[in-house]
């Protein structure tokens, strides 16, 4: 058996175990997927947010701290 015909075979039998192993899966419902992208959104709105005012609060005193000491 040449080297293509093993490499054919085992491809095949790799999509063999693909196609098996995605039978075993749970998919969620539309309204899982639905109320985990929405969670998604809002907490990586939210932390968005709280960096960002992180950010602002650490520049507003590290220019404080530079003012006093240089």
């Amino acid at each position: 058996m040449s080297e293509k015909e093993r490499w054919y075979r085992r491809f095949v039998h790799f999509l063999r175990d693909v196609r098996a192993e995605l039978k075993k899966v749970t998919w969620p419902s539309k309204a899982e997927v639905y109320s985990t992208t929405l969670v998604v959104i809002l907490a990586t709105i939210f932390f968005g947010f709280y960096l960002f005012l992180m950010d602002i609060l650490a520049s507003w005193g590290l220019t404080k701290v530079r003012d006093i000491l240089g």
